[in-house]
């Protein structure tokens, strides 16, 4: 049987007709006619048929401001609704595999192997133990899309499943159509691009709409078939915690000042009440299924002394139960933990403490139902929330704190001056023994409500730690329970936020951290003194108590974006992968767990790419069972936005987890020859000279705001944030996503792949061979997967439209810079072709067939913007359409920044 009715090719098809037919409708045959011309002209050119893109520059050039908001629009609606149809593809692929047992990193086969190699029960306990899995969304960079336009299109999605996965009439298949044409319709007169900027309260509404409408029910199916896996080969084993979801979102303020106390104080009360929304809908639930009749179904003593309390606490709704539902104790049960829920938080007593509390009935009735003939109705509906409940809490998702050392040290600084103390001027040494000394002394230094005269930037910083504390009392301390300090480079920086934190009883040592504090390693300087930096700290008398107090485990964030820009992508690649393994040597001398989280973005440079790969490819070492990974921006829509690809991701993640977990028991110490090693160091060096030498030669960041759309981009209001740090005008000071965005715009993806060439031939010429290369990407996962990462950079980048955009800059401008690229991309494709023994670039064929099918229809929005971009006026309309574009080629290339 079939599971499904349609294909991709169809839906491309019938989807691009329903939007041609809506075009026409809802503005002329002429615009429909421009804008199949510009179409048909790209397609030919890309097959050969025509030798140069003149016809659609022409057609272009002579379209009037209205026509060309209906190109952007026509364009940019196609690919919204082409993306749709390869995210039911996907599905189809996902249910198909699962159905006929082929998917790739699947769970029974990895727990099957397990078995096969003679792992026994306790072995594979103790992995399970060990995995715990933390997705962290960031509210960085919202999508390029507003929130309205993802409804319709979500909309427009569940028409298309029940189109494929349903077998409907005629007559239900046209009224599915019809709705499909009105939703198409909708999306064309709805405005694409946002009025206004998004407010950190948008971002993280986005994130909460992720958490309640995907995750919380993904999660209970993947424990549910998870359970059945392992039943199979380990029948004694229980499945303990894998997941745990956190969010920055409402939370983080690195160079962002509208996240505010009040902000953040909104998203944690908003998640709150969202989780516990859900739990009664969830209780309400059982209790319509849960009608079991007192008088022939018995129930355990632990759980008749369990509704007997909360009888007693709740004396007037205990009544209204049992007149309700006389005789029937399940239902009573869940009627009374409806309301208990409905008190927390709430000045009425008797509502749940904590999560616990919860968790304690539920596994009350659950084992009340399986003492008595229950054990497939607990298996079907008591044991997916227990898991919801253990994983979402009473938080939805846990908050991580952030912000730059900088406003931590002038915070310190200032109130410290209040007291008489001379920070500012203390070396490293002396403020770290000043703050350690502040920490371990029993009273306070600084009165944090009333410190004295501060500026306002240092009064934010003492007020959030201030909140803090009132944070955790309210909504518990794992609501709330993590530090991120961007930019960390030397041990004082982590302890400042150990001492603020002390100040306002968050810390209390020995016997008390409310508080995981997590330095942000991303610029070269501290990622190469990792030794010295968490060395000391791991040795400090303060910062060692707190780390008992947190059971030994410290966790380290790693920055992938802002190191990439700084040193490009090869060399940013290898000292990361360098470092973990000399963190994972430190920790390890100190008897200390690591915990690393690593920092990725959506994009290649940014350490995008399959998450299961990536948790493959690190060093064994570094691989300690828990790990944490940002999931940013148009990732978040693509990995979560659907039940079913959204369950795929967290299988694989687990997979790959469980798997990289067995192999580092396995073989603790990753051995990598020398031979490679030294490979990697000749290559990385020349690499990171190359790619700095690039961005210090005068008129760099002149040909990169003259050839790209980044002075469009920072006015898009794609984020909360603003674009840059400052004022100045450098590569360092712009932030990493604006960056990487405005190359993927123009198609000339530099951050994925410049410099690669440049360190390959430097090994060569150093006396390596190719041979050696090919080895290691065979058989060296690091490798492999950083060379698969750039490839797909490569695939995407297209010279003959990034010519396009150099043809914008000024003339000793292009000719300084566009040869260079150019000639770097074309050594680093050939490179990648040896290395990789393939045809082409992509190793996957859907991935290829994807981009053959996108280029012609990107390809005008690019001579569209590029036209834009050229002219000195635009019209407030012509403003419009460029904005647009942007949208339209991001949605094309699948990606932001």
């Amino acid at each position: 049987m079939s599971l499904h009715n349609r294909g991709v090719r169809q839906d491309v098809r019938e989807l691009g007709a329903l939007l041609g037919d809506v075009l026409k409708e809802q503005t002329s045959t002429g615009a429909f006619e421009t804008v199949e011309s510009l179409r048909q002209a790209a397609i030919a050119y890309r097959d050969g048929e025509i030798s140069s893109r003149d016809e659609l520059r022409t057609t272009i050039e002579g379209l009037s401001p209205d026509e060309e908001g209906d190109v952007a629009r026509a364009f940019t609606t196609y690919f919204e609704l082409i993306n749709l149809a390869e995210e039911r593809e996907r599905v189809r692929a996902v249910r198909e595999g699962s159905q006929e047992g082929t998917l790739d990193d699947s769970l029974d086969k990895t727990i099957s192997t397990l078995a096969d190699d003679g792992a026994d029960s306790e072995t594979v306990e103790g992995i399970l133990n060990d995995v715990l899995i933390e997705p962290t969304f960031t509210a960085h960079p919202t999508e390029a899309r507003r929130s309205t336009v993802k409804a319709k299109l979500r909309s427009i999605a569940d028409h298309l499943k029940t189109l494929d996965e349903h077998n409907l009439t005629d007559h239900e298949a046209d009224d599915v159509w019809q709705d499909i044409t009105a939703e198409v319709t909708s999306l064309w007169q709805t405005r694409q691009v946002r009025q206004r900027q998004p407010e950190p309260q948008d971002e993280a509404r986005n994130v909460q709409w992720y958490l309640e409408n995907t995750l919380f029910d993904v999660v209970g199916e993947v424990y549910s078939e998870f359970e059945d896996v392992i039943a199979d080969e380990y029948p004694d084993i229980d499945v303990p915690k894998l997941f745990e979801f956190r969010s920055w979102a409402g939370s983080d303020r690195d160079g962002n000042p509208f996240v505010t106390v009040d902000v953040t104080d909104e998203t944690l009360e908003t998640q709150r009440d969202i989780v516990l929304d859900r739990y009664k809908t969830q209780l309400k639930r059982l209790s319509a299924v849960l009608s079991q009749d007192g008088n022939r179904y018995a129930t355990t003593g632990a759980f008749q002394a369990s509704l007997e309390a909360d009888m007693e606490r709740f004396p007037s709704v205990s009544e209204v139960a049992k007149e309700r539902y006389p005789e029937e104790p399940y239902r009573q049960k869940f009627g009374l933990m409806r309301e208990r829920l409905a008190r927390v938080g709430d000045v009425r007593p008797g509502g749940y403490e904590d999560e616990e509390e919860l968790l304690a009935d539920l596994e009350t009735v659950d084992a009340s139902l399986r003492s008595y003939g229950g054990v497939d109705i607990a298996d079907a509906f008591i044991e997916p929330l227990i898991r919801q409940v253990d994983t979402f809490g009473f938080s939805l998702a846990s908050l991580d704190l952030r912000d730059h050392r900088i406003q931590h040290t002038k915070a310190v600084d200032e109130a410290l001056a209040n007291e008489g103390i001379d920070y500012r001027d203390l070396d490293e040494e002396a403020r770290a023994e000043l703050l350690t000394e502040a920490i371990l002394q029993d009273e306070p230094l600084i009165d944090m409500e009333s410190p004295g005269d501060l500026t306002e930037e240092s009064q934010k910083v003492l007020d959030r730690f201030v909140a803090l504390g009132d944070w955790q009392t309210e909504y518990g301390t794992e609501a709330i329970d993590t530090y991120c300090i961007s930019m960390a480079e030397e041990p004082s920086h982590v302890l400042e936020v150990l001492f603020l934190a002390d100040q306002v009883d968050v810390v209390s040592l020995p016997d008390h951290v409310g508080l995981d504090i997590v330095p942000l390693l991303e610029t070269e300087y501290a990622l190469n003194g990792a030794d010295r930096i968490m060395g000391t700290l791991f040795e400090n008398e303060a910062y060692g108590q707190a780390l008992k107090a947190r059971n030994d485990t410290q966790e380290i964030l790693l920055g992938y974006s802002d190191s990439n820009k700084e040193n490009g992508f090869m060399a940013a690649n290898w000292d990361l992968y360098k470092n973990q393994r000399r963190l994972a040597e430190i920790t390890a001398d100190y008897d200390i767990t690591m915990r690393l989280f690593h920092g990725r973005g959506g994009s290649i440079s940014r350490g995008g790419g399959p998450m299961n790969r990536a948790l493959l490819a690190l060093p064994n070492e570094t691989v300690t069972g828990q790990v944490k990974f940002t999931e940013q921006g148009e990732a978040i829509a693509e990995k979560y936005g659907t039940p079913r690809i959204a369950e795929r991701n967290l299988e694989q993640m687990l997979d790959a987890q469980i798997r990289a977990r067995n192999n580092a028991l396995q073989e603790p110490v990753e051995q990598v020859p020398d031979e490679w090693t030294a490979a990697m160091n000749t290559m990385a060096a020349a690499a990171r000279e190359e790619y700095r030498d690039l961005l210090e030669t005068d008129g760099f960041v002149s040909y990169f705001e003259q050839a790209t759309p980044i002075t469009v981009i920072e006015n898009l209001n794609l984020g909360s944030r603003p674009a840059s740090r400052s004022e100045e005008r450098s590569v360092e000071d712009l932030r990493a996503i604006p960056w990487v965005f405005s190359w993927t715009q123009s198609r000339c993806i530099l951050p994925g792949w410049f410099s690669l060439a440049a360190g390959i031939d430097a090994y060569l010429d150093d006396g390596g061979d190719l041979d050696t290369l090919v080895e290691m990407y065979e058989e060296w996962p690091f490798f492999r997967t950083t060379f698969d990462r750039a490839t797909i950079a490569l695939a995407r980048t297209d010279l003959e439209i990034a010519d396009e955009y150099a043809a914008l800059a000024d003339s000793e401008l292009r000719e300084e810079f566009q040869p260079r690229l150019e000639a770097e991309y074309e050594q680093a494709v050939d490179y990648m072709l040896e290395i990789t023994g393939r045809n082409s670039l992509l190793r996957r064929d859907w991935l290829e067939e994807s981009l053959e099918r996108r280029n012609p229809y990107v390809d005008p929005l690019n001579l569209l913007q590029t036209h834009l971009l050229s002219q000195t006026h635009l019209t407030d309309a012509e403003e419009r359409t460029l904005r647009l574009t942007v949208n339209g080629i991001a949605a094309g290339m699948k990606n932001t920044g």
